[in-house]
């Protein structure tokens, strides 16, 4: 998460916009227990809000919101009277979101979170995100546990960045070889993955770092047992790749 208030200050002193892409984190905000990780949000000109993320509202359901009343219309408004009168006497034509957008046609996403925040309401939501922080804590101290795991930096939310060293992997000295064959782990865990159907967890590489385990906790079905199953799956899909028992065959 980004400091916002001194990012607000200098956006501040040089007449400049403030946009947050809060797709995936701005759900912090449904906690009072961590919605403090946007401390300053109240200073932002507009934000991305993706509650198809962990809020979990079925695809698709996206949000841009600005603070600026009457911006959307005045930059997205094309006039087209045959779709948008504004002599409507039955209602206020403000409420008319067709014209304040770039696409004219498009879902209702808005009736999706609706229904889904009367279902939940906001303590429903707040424990959501409550427990997905909790699952995530749960599973990054097991990960630093675990011989053969190793977190790749500190987590922030509920993603968890780490590498698994199979046996033959630990033993090796640090170096650009090491190196190599950790890059290697992840897609071929993966494979073993898909085809047994065991789990769906990626990977990625970050800049100059090989490849990791990116796992990522938002439902509030999982429990501990669940993030005991992914570091079980993962270690023994590990131990199983092609160069871990190509290394067995050679001695």
């Amino acid at each position: 998460f980004d400091p916002l208030n001194s990012i607000a200050d200098i956006c501040e002193e040089f007449g400049m916009w403030l946009h947050v892409d809060a797709a995936w984190g701005g759900a912090v905000l449904l906690s009072r227990k961590h919605r403090h990780l946007m401390k300053g949000s109240h200073r932002i000109d507009s934000v991305t809000w993706n509650p198809h993320k962990l809020m979990g509202v079925p695809l698709q359901c996206s949000a841009f919101i600005t603070k600026h009343e009457g911006l959307l219309q005045r930059c997205n408004s094309a006039h087209a009277q045959y779709l948008f009168q504004r002599d409507k006497k039955q209602y206020d034509v403000a409420l008319d979101t067709g014209d304040k957008a770039i696409q004219c046609g498009r879902h209702v996403d808005i009736v999706k979170l609706w229904l889904a925040w009367k279902a939940r309401g906001n303590l429903g939501y707040e424990k959501k995100v409550n427990h997905a922080f909790e699952m995530a804590q749960y599973l990054t101290d097991q990960v630093r546990k675990r011989e053969g795991f190793q977190i790749v930096s500190e987590p922030e939310y509920v993603n968890i960045g780490f590498w698994y060293f199979p046996p033959s992997i630990r033993s090796m000295p640090d170096g650009p070889e090491k190196t190599k064959l950790l890059h290697k782990v992840g897609p071929e865990v993966k494979k073993g993955m898909t085809k047994k159907g065991s789990l769906l967890v990626g990977y990625q590489p970050c800049k100059d770092t090989c490849n990791y385990f990116r796992m990522i906790v938002h439902s509030d079905a999982v429990r501990r047992a669940d993030m005991d199953y992914v570091l079980d799956e993962i270690e023994r899909l590990g131990k199983m790749s092609s160069f871990e028992t190509e290394k067995c065959r050679k001695k």
